[in-house]
C-alpha cells in the first residue's frame, strides 16, 4: 500500500474547496477505499488550524479541526520519534523552509511517501524527496 503525506497547503485547500482540493478529494477516497495510506504531521494541523483562526475565527479553525479529525488521514505526532525530528532539523538548517514544512518533508523521506503540496517551500527539498505537485 502507497502511503502519502499530506501538508498544510495541500489539507487548506480540501477545506476551503479550492481546485487542486479535487485532487485531494481523490486520495481521501483512495485512502477510504485503503488503496493507499494518508498522514498529515500534527504541526501541519497546527498551521491549518491558525491560519484559519486569522483569517477567519477560532470558532471556524475548530470547524476545520473537526472536519480533518473526520477524514481518513494519520494524524502523525514526532514527539517520541528522534529520527523525524533530526530530520526536520537537519531539513531547517539546511533550507528556508518553516520548521513545521521540516516536518512534513522529513515525514515522507523517512516514509519513503509522496508529499501532496502546492506549497514553493518545498522546492528545495524536492531532489530528496517526491513531491505531487498542487495547482
Amino acid at each position: 500500500m502507497a502511503t502519502k503525506v499530506l501538508d498544510s497547503w495541500a489539507a487548506a485547500r480540501l477545506l476551503r474547496g479550492r481546485a487542486s482540493g479535487g485532487v485531494v478529494e481523490k486520495l481521501l477516497q483512495q485512502a477510504a477505499d485503503e488503496t493507499h495510506k494518508l498522514l498529515i504531521e500534527r504541526s501541519q494541523l497546527g498551521e491549518v488550524y491558525y491560519t484559519t483562526m486569522r483569517r477567519v475565527s477560532q470558532a471556524a479553525a475548530e470547524q476545520k479541526a473537526q472536519e480533518i479529525a473526520a477524514l481518513p488521514i494519520e494524524i502523525v505526532c514526532v514527539s517520541d520519534d528522534l529520527a523525524l525530528t533530526r530530520q526536520a532539523a537537519i531539513y531547517k538548517a539546511a533550507h528556508k523552509m518553516s520548521y513545521a514544512d521540516c516536518f512534513a518533508a522529513a515525514l515522507s523521506k523517512q516514509k519513503g511517501a509522496e508529499l501532496i503540496t502546492g506549497d514553493p517551500e518545498f522546492k528545495a527539498v524536492e531532489k530528496d524527496i517526491k513531491i505531487h505537485w498542487l495547482r
